[in-house]
């Protein structure tokens, strides 16, 4: 599954009690439809994600960057300290491409699992391919 957002916060480096390092960050989600009264409805969806194969792609995750994910998507409930059910919609990161940062940087930057250490980060495109890709995307 692939989703396309923005981050709403800058991503964070968490060290487990096993040693492993996992990096947290949320995104937010736009769609758009018209209901039955013709109105135009805009829709957020945000989503908790995280990625466990390299903790340095959290230097090129800060807010308002434009990632597009690949991974697997998935619920999750709670009951929190307060005694309130909690629900969270997740998604369990494979790779990651960020296509600019809140200033609209320029170079696509990917990390994968199938790339090695010395390529999880790598430039892909020129500033100017990918200023003719953001004119292509909804938001």
């Amino acid at each position: 599954m692939n989703i396309i957002g923005r981050l709403t916060r800058d991503a964070e480096v968490r060290t487990l009690s096993n040693k492993k390092q996992v990096v947290n960050f949320s995104i937010a989600t736009n769609d758009n439809y018209r209901n039955k009264q013709g109105e135009r409805i805009e829709q957020t969806t945000y989503f908790d994600c995280s990625y466990w194969i390299s903790p340095k792609v959290a230097e090129i995750l800060t807010k308002g960057a434009l990632v597009e994910l690949s991974g697997r998507a998935y619920t999750s409930a709670w009951i929190g300290k307060d005694g309130q059910a909690h629900a969270g919609l997740n998604f369990h990161t494979s790779q990651i491409k960020v296509h600019g940062g809140a200033e609209k940087s320029g170079a696509t930057q990917t990390a994968s699992k199938n790339s090695t250490k010395s390529e999880r980060v790598k430039s892909e495109k020129s500033t100017s391919e990918k200023k003719e890709e953001d004119d292509d995307l909804p938001f």
